[in-house]
């Protein structure tokens, strides 16, 4: 297991001291969007060859792996125009991402909290913006990987493994955050990642890793690992059997607790081999 975060949950950083940061963090890789991640960028329009350069230089002498060039793109959106824009920006990520030697461009495929009904209109544009990607991941020879969230189109196991069924493409890989698809806590956890491993883990490119209690309006109250409701033993283990190396990223990190979250994500590891 690589650990890794989020950069953006340290806040904005100048190009030429977050690997550095992240590196006396005891951090070995990243997850970037580059609008939040760094104080020079504060748009996709502000990336330059020159800023993608450096930021690939002093990722490579700090010794941190990106992993995960995050562009996340209203992929689903009916409104041609804001759909056509998350197209081509994803678009320009991959073509960075084979400068910066990152492994794969990340999305979600929606920005709102859809409702059901949502969720079967924006479905079928959702289908086409991927398709197109993976087109042009293909093109480049990259991988760009998909993150499936209870409340977007790409909601749960089987909407997931139809996507993957359809897109027949080995550059189309998938995010596994657990808790974005576990809709509601008090299901058996153990068989409910088994299911999800079990059918769709040779597509795992990378696991999100964060915790949650529900408050008392059942609102989504963000957590240190290991004090809320998430169960991780299955997915460890499941990791140790068969993907050692995978990249986790820890989501939603509070820099004052961070060093409680690694420690917490390496002795699972110890513990669940």
């Amino acid at each position: 297991m690589l650990v890794a975060v989020r950069t953006h949950d340290y806040g904005k950083q100048p190009v030429d001291e977050l690997a550095g940061l992240l590196k006396s963090e005891g951090i070995e890789a990243a997850q970037l969007v580059l609008p939040k991640a760094f104080s020079e960028i504060n748009s996709y329009d502000d990336v330059t060859p020159e800023l993608i350069e450096r930021i690939h230089r002093n990722f490579e002498e700090g010794g941190i792996k990106i992993h995960i060039l995050g562009c996340y793109m209203d992929l689903g959106n009916p409104e041609d125009e804001v759909r056509r824009d998350a197209v081509e920006t994803f678009k320009k990520c991959l073509a960075w991402n084979k400068l910066l030697g990152a492994s794969i461009v990340g999305t979600e495929t929606a920005y709102p909290r859809l409702s059901r009904e949502e969720k079967k209109i924006w479905y079928p544009y959702m289908l086409d913006s991927i398709a197109g990607l993976v087109e042009e991941a293909e093109r480049l020879n990259m991988d760009m990987a998909i993150e499936p969230v209870y409340w977007h189109p790409l909601e749960d196991l089987e909407t997931t493994a139809a996507v993957f069924e359809k897109i027949n493409s080995s550059h189309l890989k998938m995010i596994f955050d657990p808790a974005n698809v576990l809709e509601f806590p008090g299901v058996d956890q153990e068989a409910c990642w088994k299911e999800w491993l079990d059918l769709l883990g040779d597509k795992i490119e990378a696991i999100h890793m964060k915790d949650f209690i529900e408050g008392p309006n059942k609102e989504y109250c963000p957590v240190c690992l290991g004090e809320g409701v998430i169960r991780y033993p299955e997915i460890v283990k499941w990791m140790n059997r068969n993907k050692p190396d995978i990249v986790v990223v820890r989501e939603e990190l509070n820099p004052k607790t961070a060093q409680k979250d690694i420690l917490y994500m390496r002795e699972l590891w110890k513990r669940y081999p």
